[in-house]
């Protein structure tokens, strides 16, 4: 685990570690709830509950992680960490049963209810034991118990000479893929920090459904599938409020009185109104209910579209993926794949009627097939599955009015296509981190760890000029005298427009007032399009009138109007 790898690679050991860091870290940002251990086996010293165990020892406790932990782990990283590891905790005989008999007894300490349990096992020896034949009988069996219980052990094989013979012993060890979009069992070893990061993060995220439907194909033809969040905008956490005597976190809570009695209102005692035509329409909460329920949530398939008929602009939410729950129906995962073959085969969309959860309006969407992508590593890229776009209604288009401008010449065209053409490059979301949350997070953590200064952040998003204007050439300049006249400055501010002075007194003409009747603004309050009026206009309606008013916002000047001119 500790030799290092050709041309300056780090050893095995310092890999493990600096992976570890980035689980630790990534759960104290993203999942701070999680509870992580960190165990050795095969050591020299012996450090557990009871002791019960020789040779391994628990560096970290079950718990949730802290700076303190991640300090301890940035300790045995490099040259100075193998000394310290050395020292620390040394070599001897390796016993992978009892590694795994202290994680479950670790397992079965903690007292709260668990969600999911997985262990992941960093090892670059595919025969931990030498060929002794009674502790692979045990190690076999406690991972079986580990099995039984909930636990799903992956192994984060290394790269050894010799290369890792994963079938001599491990095959037996880990659990099977739980579904077929996980990566499996990787054949390859890692011999990268990049690749042993990717295998570690596609096994350390759980895979939540957002919903679970029933995609109806047609009369007694129903498919059990999942809807899943493949991207979503990260932000920076919320502000915890404290009480500044203590530091302990506050709770508020929203309470409803009367206005009048003041007493307090429980949720029964509200109910809900909207104003029609002048009329207040109450309605209870079951009514509201009622009136928002179109049909039971599920997926309904209408038909099947070219995908020349999606279009770009037809985008107005993200976009969800669709998977098959083969646990939920079995042989839904056979007819789903069928389906998504015969789509892709074909070139078209399926266009479903989608309500993903009770009480929420119905959504016409386009299941776009998707094949399974992977890489070098055979690390998987992207699932199979459908791309489930949201469609727009009719109400949500809109019609726009662009300012007509005059049209390029061919030889414009022609040189922009060039400049188009020099500036490709491959674009990937994940190559690019937001500069905002990176740069938060670097403080944050530097002031957990007392580090001196944050760790310097590079603006991905920043364009590379000095690269943009070798690759380019003359080609801007040779754009910029085709399209804009001799003596154009960008720099120079362009004259305000003066409006013409009309003969008389030379000052510029204002737009004139509009003056409204009584009639008809007695029009407007009867029809309740007073709201459609601007406050300056509702303004000199009431000095017209002589109405009084209490403020100047836009619903007290409707309100004033409203008992004025509505009697």
């Amino acid at each position: 685990m500790f030799i290092k790898g050709e041309d300056g690679e780090p050893s095995n050991f310092d890999m493990t570690m600096q992976v570890v860091r980035s689980v630790y870290t990534s759960k104290i940002i993203s999942s701070y709830r999680d509870l992580v251990a960190l165990v050795f086996y095969g050591t020299k010293e012996s450090k557990n509950p009871r002791n019960s165990f020789k040779h391994v020892y628990v560096y970290h406790d079950l718990d949730e992680p802290g700076a303190q932990r991640v300090q301890e782990v940035d300790a045995l990283r490099g040259d100075k960490g193998a000394q310290l590891a050395a020292k620390t905790l040394g070599s001897g005989e390796a016993s992978l049963g009892d590694a795994l008999w202290c994680c479950a007894n670790l397992y079965s300490d903690i007292k709260l209810r668990l969600s999911h349990k997985r262990l992941m096992i960093f090892t670059c020896r595919d025969q931990p034991h030498g060929g002794d034949s009674a502790k692979d009988r045990q190690a076999r069996t406690k991972a079986g118990d580990l099995k039984e219980t909930g636990v799903v052990i992956d192994l984060m094989h290394l790269l050894k000479p010799g290369g890792f013979d994963v079938s001599a012993f491990f095959c037996d060890i880990i659990s099977p893929p739980e579904n077929e979009e996980e990566l499996g069992l990787q054949m390859e070893p890692c011999g990268k920090l990049e690749d042993l990061r990717k295998r570690v993060r596609a096994k350390e995220l759980k895979k939540r459904t957002l919903a679970r439907l029933s995609l109806s194909l047609g009369e007694g033809v129903n498919v059990a599938v999942g809807l899943y969040a493949t991207a979503v905008s990260a932000r920076k956490p919320p502000p915890v409020r404290l009480y500044r005597e203590t530091n302990e976190p506050v709770r508020s809570k929203t309470r409803t009185f009367h206005t009048q009695t003041g007493s307090l209102l429980l949720p029964s005692d509200i109910k809900k109104a909207q104003v029609y035509a002048k009329k207040q329409i109450v309605m209870e909460r079951d009514e509201v209910d009622a009136i928002k329920k179109f049909d039971d949530p599920g997926l309904v398939l209408i038909g099947f579209k070219p995908m020349e008929k999606l279009k770009l602009h037809h985008h107005i939410r993200p976009s969800v993926f669709l998977y098959p729950e083969e646990e939920e129906v079995k042989g839904s995962a056979c007819l789903f794949t069928a389906l998504l073959k015969r789509c892709s085969d074909r070139s078209v969309f399926a266009l479903c009627r989608c309500i993903p959860r009770r009480n929420l309006p119905p959504r016409f969407v386009a299941l776009v097939p998707q094949k399974e992508e992977v890489d070098e590593a055979n690390a998987q890229i992207s699932p199979a599955g459908f791309n489930v776009i949201y469609l727009p209604f009719a109400d949500d288009f809109r019609t726009l009015d662009p300012p007509r401008c005059p049209y390029a010449s061919q030889m414009q065209v022609n040189k922009m296509k060039e400049i188009i053409s020099k500036l490709r490059f491959k674009y990937r979301s994940d190559a690019f981190e937001n500069p905002v949350i990176q740069k938060h997070f670097r403080n944050l953590e530097a002031l957990a760890l007392d580090m001196v200064a944050p760790e310097e952040i590079e603006d991905l998003i920043m364009p590379k000029v000095e690269q943009i204007d070798q690759r380019l050439g003359p080609l801007v300049q040779e754009f910029k005298d085709l399209v804009y006249p001799a003596d154009y400055n960008p720099e120079t501010k362009p004259a305000a427009k003066r409006k013409a002075a009309d003969a008389g007194g030379g000052a510029s003409e204002k737009k004139p007032k509009v003056e409204l009747t009584e009639d008809e603004l007695r029009a407007h309050v009867l029809n309740g399009t007073l709201g459609k009026l601007t406050v300056p206009v509702l303004k000199d309606a009431c000095k017209q009138f002589g109405v009084r008013t209490t403020g100047t916002k836009k619903q007290e000047l409707m309100d004033a109007l409203t008992s004025r001119l509505g009697s």
